[in-house]
């Protein structure tokens, strides 16, 4: 195997490949890249941790076909600390690597491609296509509210859900809950899938700014394929929870307000808060709402009034502030809407404007008056 190449072309390729790549893995040879080169120029480099798997590619100058292992930390290290130059790398015996620079000539050893593991197979599967751009907006307004508690998998991943001209993305701690919809896609699927937190964030990074991408989905693993770029996971084997039963139907009462004032105010009242509950208060009337925050053990105590458009009965309502002020970073409009019925039921927090096309609904459960 021998080919040259542009060295920070390779590095691009080889950083979007080794973003999958784990450190210390179960299998040793995971921690390599796997290069396969045809006759025709094309690369191809995938990269593993086993639950998910990144295959890239790109055209070089191909002097002989072949295929390799190579330790994925000191080939980037190398090439990163190149300037841009074409570069040879060319295997010899033993899996020898040679790798050949204006600079000079580096030598590493490579590891055989038998032990390598194979990408799951795009099996019997449901596809669709979709635009990059609204997948990175679902992934960032949705992946924060995942839970890290592994006991309750199923939460650990945003719900996929496809019915046929309705795209629904769901997340939830049992904190806090979001919804993000997008209609007018074309599919004739109504399935419904779990894609793990690590595989959104992989996809955040990777996915171009335009174009759209293919997705396709067995029981077992899901297919994103954009550009020459094919990120393949293995789904969460789990029963997602009924979030319908818990997103209250009948809201009142509606609060109307700037979102960078309100955003803002909860960032400075939240400095008195209790750190065991990050608890502030929402009073709610009539063009005003005053917002709380109490820390019993130090005595600590802060109040704010903010205007605002309200309409329903005068109500008080504890939220954790971290939550919310999470939750409002993810309305991109002037102004928010809370809906909410009584103290102890959730709110339903949501921008004062949809985008067309796109619905998106945040739930935050309420925390229970401590003072």
């Amino acid at each position: 195997m021998k080919f040259e190449v542009s060295s920070q072309e390779l590095v691009k390729k080889l950083q979007v490949a080794g973003s999958v790549i784990v450190a210390n893995p179960v299998l040793p040879v995971t921690e390599d890249f796997l290069f396969n080169l045809d006759k025709s120029g094309k690369l191809t480099i995938t990269a593993t941790n086993v639950d998910t798997t990144i295959i890239t590619s790109i055209m070089v100058t191909v002097i002989e076909a072949g295929s390799i292992a190579i330790p994925s930390k000191i080939l980037l290290e190398t090439l990163k600390a190149l300037p841009e130059q074409p570069i040879t790398i060319s295997v010899g015996d033993n899996n020898g690597i040679d790798i050949q620079s204006s600079y000079g000539k580096y030598h590493l050893s490579g590891d055989g491609i038998e032990d390598f593991p194979a990408a799951p197979l795009e099996e019997n599967v449901e596809a669709l296509t979709f635009d990059c751009k609204k997948l990175a907006s679902a992934i960032s307004r949705t992946m924060f509210a995942t839970s890290s508690d592994e006991l309750r998998l199923a939460m650990t991943g945003v719900l996929m859900q496809i019915d046929f001209n309705k795209l629904i993305f769901v997340a939830t701690d049992a904190h806090k809950l979001v919804k993000y919809s997008f209609f007018g896609i074309s599919s004739e699927i109504t399935e419904s899938i779990i894609l793990p937190k690590k595989v959104l964030s992989l996809l955040k990074i990777a996915l171009p700014e335009d174009g759209s991408l293919s997705i396709s989905f067995n029981r077992k693993n899901a297919f994103f394929k954009f550009g020459e770029t094919s990120i393949i996971t293995r789904l969460i084997d789990a029963k997602y929870p009924d979030y319908n039963a818990v997103i209250p139907v009948d809201n009142p009462n509606e609060l109307i307000i700037d979102k960078k004032d309100f955003q803002n105010s909860l960032r400075r009242i939240s400095i008195y808060a209790s750190k065991s509950t990050n608890q502030i208060i929402l009073n709610m009337g009539e063009n005003s709402l005053t917002l709380s925050a109490q820390d019993l053990d130090f005595s600590n105590e802060a109040t704010e009034q903010l205007p605002c458009r309200y309409n329903g009965e005068l109500m008080s309502m504890g939220f954790n502030s971290k939550i919310f002020i999470e939750m409002l970073g993810n309305i991109d409009t002037e102004e928010a809407i809370l809906n909410t019925s009584i103290p102890s039921r959730a709110g339903i927090l949501v921008p004062a404007e949809q985008e067309k096309n796109e619905h998106l609904m945040m739930l935050v459960m309420p925390v229970l008056s401590t003072y």
